[in-house]
């Protein structure tokens, strides 16, 4: 389907000049509003909004002049009206949904504008899935601008990837015109260590006046932090306390603190704001990673907005956060982020500023969504035959595989322990008995990492804790952030088997066995990581997939994340790869049994 571009503010500044002047007529006129101006943290009441070709031409006390034959009038008799909120860091695949299946299911909940980072698929398809994510992101009523994803692989020499990104392509991808700037910057070391491929990329990407996104998984706030900086990342999402959110915010960074479906970031940082009383505009709420069941059951951007303000911050604040704020971070305050003039009238209507029903909102001048309906097509992109063919094993994958083999009665074991609703794990040391040289995983589980793009049938196995898996199950994935191979963690290897195998068989997702039955399974036919099915149908097999888990004795708070990030070798401090144990506190491969 081909894209047809939003009108640019030279294409209509004419006919918007002549509405505010009374010599035009509006589009559309919203009158008795309680106008909420993020750019002055102001409610004006009774104020009056004109649209005209999709953007606001005049804001103010009385839009009666601009009314004409055909204008549209609509009263809100006292309602709020609110700038659309921005999300500035998110990842669609982690919705496991395609662009206009994402948009689709958070059009209701007011987010009108998202910044994505498409460096889950870039690990699969490299630049042509970025295109093609790219593309369908053009099609939909909303703004989805994409950042050209920086690093596959996340960490080089520690992974393989399906493909590799590089200075070349993040050249080639800013001349596309949907990307606002470089996603995030996960290589950190190789910033602060002078990579000349990081630096190149960054250069790239700030020679074409665009925006590169930073990613510091480190509580090292030391000269490798400052290094970092020094590197050109103007945003970061990775910290978890007070300290982190000040010290970027110091050093000229946004600081992006986000609510997804597993990271509770924003309670413990947005202090910086609420009790040091710190300039909030260098502050930005963002997602990162959100479920479809969480999309359909709590929200999206306005979770995350309604979040902050339970935390203490207070609404007009927590909205700039989540507008303006994101908007003139990517060089876009002419554009999104507030109701003025020129800008795109994406707008949202609410009873309360605190707790933020969504009653209607506005894209681009049109009701898109009402009483959390959504009004508009999504358009879907004719995604090619071999995005939906990508897992390749390569043999039949069996028990013996997923052997962990050792000599004596006992072993010491380098073991993964998951940290709930935090991306970091802890690097662990364990006893496990060994029968029959097999190391076993008494009161924990095993972990596998499965290739699954150049069909090698190559298995790295390890250990992990945390989970609280009981006996005879296996979980398995296609989503294993970044590299995106397929990550098997049980307590049974026969399931493990049986579990990589039907992934194989149904092109990708996530599927749960236990005592020798499949219990739940979400197809994600694209790339192994999206489905194009609306977010209702993923999200009830989403809600099958957690009851499966927490039948076999997981209790953790959306563990489905831990379990796809154990591959992320970017983040500690302990992760699995295709090529073995990762202590990502070093950057150096540990033997699972030193």
């Amino acid at each position: 389907m081909e894209h047809t571009p939003f009108p640019s503010w030279q294409d209509v500044a004419s006919d918007l000049v002549a509405v505010a002047a009374g010599r035009t007529a509006a589009d559309l006129v919203i009158r008795d509003a309680r106008v909420v101006l993020v750019q002055t943290r102001e409610v004006m009441d009774g104020w009056q909004v004109a649209i005209r070709h999709g953007r606001f031409a005049y804001v103010g006390p009385d839009a009666s002049h601009c009314i004409g034959e055909g204008t549209q009038v609509e009263e809100l008799s006292g309602r709020y009206l609110i700038p659309g909120l921005c999300d500035g860091h998110m990842h669609i695949e982690s919705g496991m949904l395609t662009p206009a299946e994402f948009s689709r299911a958070v059009i209701p909940h007011g987010t009108t504008s998202m910044f994505t980072d498409p460096h889950e698929i870039a690990n699969v398809f490299g630049l042509r899935g970025v295109r093609l994510m790219h593309d369908e992101a053009l099609l939909q009523p909303i703004n989805v601008f994409t950042q050209m994803p920086s690093c596959a692989p996340s960490a080089p020499g520690l992974e393989t990837t399906g493909y590799e990104i590089g200075p070349e392509d993040v050249s080639t991808a800013m001349e596309w015109p949907g990307i606002v700037g470089l996603g995030e910057m996960m290589n950190f070391p190789g910033v602060i260590n002078g990579s000349q491929q990081m630096l190149a990329e960054i250069a790239a990407t700030q020679a074409a006046g665009k925006t590169v996104g930073g990613h510091y998984a480190s509580p090292d706030l030391g000269p490798a932090f400052h290094a970092y900086v020094a590197g050109g990342p103007a945003d970061e999402h990775e910290g978890t306390c007070e300290a982190d959110a000040v010290a970027r915010m110091r050093q000229g960074m946004r600081s992006m603190i986000r609510l997804g479906s597993a990271w509770y970031d924003i309670e413990s940082q947005i202090t910086a704001i609420t009790e040091r009383g710190l300039d909030p505009r260098n502050m930005i709420i963002c997602t990162d990673d959100c479920f479809a069941k969480t999309l359909v059951e709590d929200g999206h951007m306005n979770r995350a907005v309604r979040h902050a303000i339970d935390c203490g911050c207070d609404p007009l604040i927590a909205l700039q956060m989540a507008t303006i704020n994101t908007a003139t971070h990517f060089g876009l305050e002419r554009e999104l982020g507030q109701i003025a003039p020129g800008r795109r009238a994406d707008m949202i209507v609410t009873s309360d500023l605190s707790t933020l029903p969504i009653e209607a909102v506005y894209g681009r001048g049109e009701k898109i969504a009402e009483g959390g309906t959504c009004l508009v097509d999504c358009p879907h992109l004719d995604w090619p035959d071999d995005t939906r063919q990508s897992v390749h094993l390569g043999k039949t994958l069996t028990a013996a595989d997923f052997e962990i083999r050792a000599e004596g009665a006992e072993v010491t074991a380098n073991v993964i322990g998951v940290v709930e609703n935090q991306a970091p794990t802890k690097a662990l040391q364990m006893d496990l008995p060994v029968r029959d040289g097999v190391v076993e995983p008494d009161g924990i589980a095993q972990i596998a990492l499965v290739e699954r793009h150049r069909a090698t049938g190559e298995v790295t196995n390890a250990f992990v804790s945390g989970f609280g898996y009981g006996p005879g199950m296996a979980m398995a994935s296609t989503v294993a952030h970044d590299s995106h191979h397929m990550i098997v963690v049980g307590t049974d290897r026969e399931m493990m088997a049986r579990a990589a195998m039907r992934l194989g068989e149904v092109g990708g997702g996530v599927t749960l066995w236990q005592d020798g039955e499949e219990k739940a399974l979400v197809e994600l036919p694209i790339a192994g990581l999206m489905s194009d099915r609306p977010a209702s149908e993923v999200a009830a097999k989403v809600t099958q997939l957690i009851e499966a888990m927490t039948a076999a004795g997981c209790s953790l708070n959306n563990a489905y994340m831990q379990h796809s990030l154990l591959a992320l070798v970017v983040i500690p401090e302990l992760r699995i790869s295709d090529l073995g144990l990762v202590d990502v506190r070093t950057f150096e491969l540990t033997p699972v049994l030193p």
